[in-house]
């Protein structure tokens, strides 16, 4: 039995090749997302501690939690090098410098910072090219900065800062070791002690570490203690090993949700492949109804047979698990290269790596779902009677009775998991309802097969090859049917997905037409600290003194701690226009000026916190002591300001910035906003961070994320899809194989080859404009299901892509068209007289 296995198995190596290569591309993505986050991880291991070679222990003033922490002085560098063992302490400045290009733009990166600092000569930069810093006006530049600004020795360039647009004169560029121009592709400039102190930390004489050399014979840990006992618990010292591995850790902390993510999608690329398995075993078993009653009929019994087929799908899962692997290193190798180079880190990669991981989920992926695949051809394989060895025909199809109801009890269990998953905002519940609903949809695909099948057959059935592609489509609905689901799993995702941001969209849409009662909103990009671009308060007294602006409200923002919470605040400058403009009504109290101890809130904040007008309310706030406020009033649960905390002006001071992140202007009756706009705008020429634009444009800018994600997980998803067409072409494949003399008759009796490649396409087309029609329907059911769970987060309104659902439609029947060109071609080149005779 184990000989006529494998002979049967080689007899029928297209049949192996196409049966192999859905799993092989599952396996590679799983392989090959562990394969990149290893490598990343001893990258970014690698390159921190290349950072803090020179460190041997640092010291950082200790933050109180939810207070930003005070500069140290030179009395603690001074009392640092009283210490014994320490060779020397030099003081380190740095903050936030954004680079101005020549086009007037700021020179943003993909993820590395852009950042200055003081330059000192002792640490591991080296001039290149020109020389250090030495006067006020003077800075040198970093090799990656200089290449993606190109600039050069006696250049200027401007610089953002605490302060606004100042210009230097570049007299030199820095490099590190090896020539390299950074250490993982941050942007970065170095001042004079002076500058540098007074632009990033806003204070002369102060400083925001100190790096300690220890002295011959000392250790980094003994010198890391005896620095701590002389400063005392006002400070963080640690050695520079230990700040390497926390600054590595928190990265791979990041790599780590980033592999579930592809791992994510390589489960929905594998869940896609059982769909092809299942569906080429069962054709298998099928063509080899007579072979295996034979074997049943020379004495096989019903375990050997399933044994045969098991064995079948091990050796096919076997081998596409070592070519997945193999390509999963190569993909994950790749991956990596464009990381380090396209993503704008410059990041020196460490050598490629297999981890044990990759290995054990290849082989474990790779053969289990193969034969999970498996399971239920071999079980219907073992039931073929003897007798069934002498009939022409392959085992007629069953009644769909039992696996329809089947379905709607799978998918209705799906339904319920989803609703308690989004009722709870339990991820493992959504999920597995997705998932479980999945498969209960591909359980009821068969019964819906034959009358849509037939419907969108008719479309292209104006001739008679048309007409026998919707035939033979429609003729075997549960291999139709399992075709159609793989491409229906993608199609759905990409579909839910589009109609949650669309919602979104909308939702911000109308928001801004229907609350957003100003016509100009002035603000910025982000920094990669995470605070807002900002600008100075009087220019914000200039935009309300700017002919045609009625009024003009700005806010700070930043974080308070309110117990153990985080809570985002700003701090307003006109509190009754800022409601008038975004349309805020009271729900208790009045909306009035804020007093310096009081606090505005939201309704729903209110209700979750238990506070009402006059409750007191203890912050503390970036700088400062903890200060309480008294709920002044509470407004009517909007859109607008969800979840944020209003404060008076004053309490900006003890924000991080007391700047102004994002400002509203509402222009005067019939005046154009375009006039008042070009009339603003240049106020920010020296801030070229800030951009002044109307509703439609600021809407626009906002919701152009959404763009971006959608793009990202529709490549990630293209792997299903992939997959899925590999699976229209294995059904087609082995389906000619299967009519192979069905072929041979219709090509006797007058049918050219032309007519037999325009059967087989309309078939394929058919085929995969089912499974676009069916994911576009489950899609439209899952997003609309979310964005009713997400009403609560901002997301009120229902959106939906018909442009895109239109497009995934026609991509199908591409798909179709281009799933269809080599079993055509394979059908319309048969031996007429050959295929007639075929057994």
């Amino acid at each position: 039995m184990f000989k006529a296995t494998l002979k049967s198995l080689l007899s029928r190596k297209l049949r192996l090749v196409l049966s192999a290569l859905a799993v092989v591309l599952g396996v590679m993505f799983v392989s090959g997302s562990f394969v990149l986050t290893d490598t990343l991880q001893r990258s970014f291991t690698d390159l921190f501690s290349s950072a803090f070679a020179n460190v041997d222990v640092s010291v950082t003033p200790k933050a109180e939690k939810g207070k930003q922490p005070e500069p140290l002085t030179p009395q603690a560098i001074a009392d640092v090098k009283s210490v014994a063992g320490v060779a020397s302490a030099v003081g380190d400045v740095q903050g936030s410098a954004r680079p101005i290009g020549k086009n007037g733009k700021v020179i943003t990166t993909s993820g590395s910072p852009r950042f200055g600092f003081n330059w000192t000569g002792t640490g591991q930069e080296k001039i290149r090219d020109g020389k250090a810093p030495a006067t006020e006006n003077e800075v040198a530049v970093g090799g990656s900065l200089a290449t993606a600004g190109g600039f050069k020795v006696g250049d200027d360039i401007a610089l953002l800062t605490l302060e606004p647009k100042k210009t230097f004169k570049i007299t030199g560029i820095y490099e590190y070791a090896g020539g390299r121009d950074s250490l993982g592709g941050e942007l970065s400039v170095a001042f004079t002690e002076p500058v540098a102190q007074q632009l990033l930390l806003g204070k002369k004489d102060v400083f925001s570490g100190i790096t300690v050399t220890a002295a011959q014979g000392t250790t980094d840990d003994a010198l890391r203690d005896a620095v701590a006992a002389k400063l005392g618990s006002g400070y963080d010292v640690k050695t520079g090993a230990v700040l390497a591995k926390e600054q590595a850790d928190q990265i791979n902390e990041g790599l780590k949700f980033f592999n579930y993510v592809l791992l994510g999608f390589a489960g929905i690329a594998l869940f896609v492949g059982i769909f092809i398995i299942l569906n080429t075993f069962s054709i298998i078993v099928a063509q080899r109804t007579r072979e295996l009653a034979l074997l049943r009929s020379m004495g096989a019994s019903r375990g050997q047979v399933i044994g045969s087929v098991v064995l079948e799908a091990l050796v096919i899962g076997l081998i596409a698990s070592i070519v997945g692997l193999g390509a999963g290193i190569g993909i994950g190798a790749l991956l990596a290269k464009i990381f380090s180079s396209v993503g704008g880190t410059d990041l020196q990669l460490a050598s490629i790596g297999v981890p044990m991981t990759a290995v054990i989920s290849a082989f474990a992926v790779g053969m289990i779902v193969t034969v999970v695949a498996a399971v239920m051809p071999a079980l219907r394989a073992s039931r073929i009677a003897p007798v069934a060895a002498m009939r022409e025909a392959a085992t007629p199809d069953r009644p769909l009775t039992k696996i329809t109801i089947t379905g709607a009890l799978v998918a209705a269990a799906g339904g319920t998991s989803l609703a308690f998953g989004f009722n709870q905002a339990s991820l493992p519940l959504i999920f597995g309802g997705i998932l479980v609903a999945f498969v209960g949809v591909a359980l009821l695909t068969p019964i819906l097969s034959k009358p849509m099948v037939s419907l969108i057959g008719r479309l292209l059935s104006w001739s008679m090859p048309g007409l026998l592609g919707r035939r033979n489509s429609a003729r075997n609905p549960r291999r139709t049917a399992i075709t159609a689901a793989a491409l229906m799993v993608g199609i759905s995702l990409i579909t839910g997905v589009s109609v949650v941001l669309t919602s979104a969209t909308k939702s911000i849409e109308k928001l801004a037409s229907g609350q957003l009662q100003t016509d100009l909103i002035v603000s910025g990009e982000g920094q990669m600290e995470g605070e807002p671009a900002t600008f100075r308060r009087d220019v914000l007294t200039k935009i309300e003194k700017t002919d045609g602006v009625k009024s003009a409200v700005g806010w700070s923002q930043d974080g308070v701690l309110e117990g153990e919470n985080q809570l985002f605040a700003v701090g307003v400058t006109d509190v009754p226009a800022m409601a008038s403009m975004f349309g805020l009504k009271p729900k208790s109290g009045t909306i009035a000026p804020l007093k310096d101890d009081q606090l505005a809130l939201p309704e729903e904040m209110a209700a979750e916190k238990g506070w009402s007008v006059g409750s007191k309310v203890t912050l503390q706030l970036a700088k400062g002591e903890p200060k309480t406020y008294a709920v002044g009033f509470i407004w009517v649960k909007s859109q607008v300001l969800q979840g944020a905390l209003v404060l008076p002006e004053s309490a900006s001071k003890d924000f991080r910035s007391d700047q102004i992140a994002q400002a509203f202007v509402q222009v005067a009756p019939g005046v154009s906003a375009a006039d008042v706009q070009k009339r603003v705008e240049p106020l920010f020429a020296d801030n070229p961070e800030i951009t002044v634009q109307d509703r439609s444009a600021f809407v626009k800018q906002t919701t152009s994320q959404f763009d971006t994600v959608l793009l990202m997980i529709q490549i990630l998803l293209a792997l299903a899809i992939l997959i899925a067409v590999l699976g229209v072409i294995n059904t087609l494949a082995l389906s000619v194989i299967e009519r192979t003399r069905e072929l041979g008759l219709l090509r006797a009796i007058g049918m050219r080859r032309a007519q037999v490649m325009r059967m087989i396409t309309v078939e394929s087309v058919v085929i995969s404009v089912f499974g676009a029609v069916l994911g576009l329907a489950v899609g439209l059911a899952l997003g609309v299901a979310t964005v009713q769970a997400l009403k609560d987060q901002g997301i009120s309104e229902i959106g939906l892509p018909w442009m895109t659902m239109v497009q995934y439609l026609v991509v199908a029947a591409f798909v179709g068209v281009i799933a269809a060109i080599l079993p055509a071609i394979r059908a319309a080149r048969l031996n007429v007289l050959d295929a007639i005779a075929y057994e």
